[in-house]
């Protein structure tokens, strides 16, 4: 029914280029045989020494034991994907993108590693590392909030531009940007997996940061489920400028219960309109294509 993204959008090759065809220099043993001089647009040997980490990196921590697995799958295999670099000086290079390959290959006891030589300003190469650690690494919700802000202010991209370099529709990338918004305490429980974003984005339900930090207290302390912790904040959240009838129909009370249920079942913002007559609507809300696609295989349609 719709038409989903896949990948990176545009792709990394409308931002990088297209990649030459060339044969990838043997270095499973850690060895080189006269590494030929680096050419830019090629694949080529370089020494690790000269080259240097980006400064640009968003992930600023990596899995020492995912490290080390990935050095012996290198020890045993070589390095399958080359990273890449720009030239910053004579045989000096900085990383672009394949920093964790990078790190890994020091551990495996490599002298060279094979690396795409590509030219880049700061910007270009800021931009190309975030979308390529966005796209290819595992980073947990909040980094990827950072770096969707950091490509906004330091690239200076909107929300729909950066949703196309990142293949996401902008409803997720405000999603994410929204969780920027909390405060540190919650942040820090994102980033290190105590909670997950599903508990972050219903937190965000609440505008009182008193608020916010006991429901996040509360779902710490008692294991609360997403579901709950909409529940929580459901609970807790006032009544819309006092739009709720004085004098409440037979049918309100009942419209209210079914009303919930529904957000239960679909896990989202559902509002029953009924009037009345016995006329109304029900409308079901979603934030971005992911989300439809989810609504509509639950509402199990052919």
């Amino acid at each position: 029914m719709s038409t989903k993204k896949s990948g990176l959008g545009k792709g990394l090759s409308a931002i990088l280029g297209d990649t030459p065809d060339t044969t990838i220099p043997s270095t499973t043993n850690g060895s080189s045989i006269d590494a030929p001089k680096a050419m830019v647009g090629s694949v080529s040997s370089i020494a690790l020494n000269q080259i240097e980490a980006n400064p640009f990196q968003p992930r600023t921590e990596f899995d020492e034991g995912a490290l080390n697995e990935l050095a012996e799958s290198i020890r045993q295999q070589g390095i399958i994907q080359p990273i890449t670099v720009r030239k910053v000086a004579d045989n000096r290079y900085q990383i672009i993108s394949g920093e964790r390959r990078f790190k890994a290959s020091k551990l495996a006891g490599l002298t060279v590693v094979p690396a795409y030589v590509r030219t880049a300003n700061d910007q270009a190469m800021l931009e190309m590392a975030l979308v390529e650690n966005i796209q290819r690494e595992n980073l947990n919700a909040l980094e990827i909030a950072i770096s969707y802000q950091r490509l906004i202010e330091e690239c200076s991209l909107t929300q729909e531009q950066l949703g196309d370099r990142v293949g996401k529709d902008r409803s997720t990338v405000t999603n994410y940007l929204r969780l920027l918004k909390l405060p540190p305490q919650v942040q820090f429980a994102i980033r290190d997996g105590k909670i997950s974003m599903g508990h972050a984005r219903a937190i965000l339900g609440v505008d009182d940061i008193a608020m916010q930090l006991k429901i996040f207290n509360d779902v710490l302390t008692e294991d609360l489920s997403v579901r709950r912790t909409e529940d929580l904040v459901r609970s807790a959240s006032p009544k819309k400028n006092g739009k709720e009838p004085k004098n409440k129909p037979n049918w309100y009370v009942e419209i209210k219960n079914i009303q919930e249920r529904l957000e239960h079942r679909y896990e989202t913002k559902v509002e029953v309109r009924h009037k009345d007559n016995g006329s109304g609507q029900v409308v079901i809300n979603y934030y971005s294509t992911d989300d439809f696609n989810r609504l509509i295989e639950l509402l199990d349609f052919d």
